[in-house]
């Protein structure tokens, strides 16, 4: 199978790069390279192969959602750079 022809300027277009007439020859090899790769990939018989979202299994690592104290409104204003009332204070983002 035929590598389809890819317009290098539109991807760097995309891409938000500006490229010199070299880099977009080499870029061009390069994404040919990675295009034959993938057609030599898809020879490969992968009938008997479970789908997997990742090489190796994945163990969740987050600690138990356990009820705790929380900080006292005061500790937690401590380090504030603004505070009045008991609130942080923060820059208005929103005109």
């Amino acid at each position: 199978m035929a590598a389809p022809e890819i317009d290098i300027k539109y991807v760097a277009h995309l891409a938000r790069l500006s490229l010199s007439p070299q880099e977009e020859q080499q870029l061009g090899q390069q994404l040919g390279s990675i295009l034959d790769y993938i057609d030599k990939l898809k020879e490969v018989d992968v009938s008997g192969v479970e789908p997997t979202a990742h090489a190796f299994p994945l163990v969740n690592v987050i600690r138990p959602d356990e009820t705790r104290p929380s900080l006292f409104n005061e500790e937690a204003l401590r380090n504030a750079p603004a505070k009045a009332n008991g609130l942080f204070i923060v820059p208005k983002i929103v005109e």
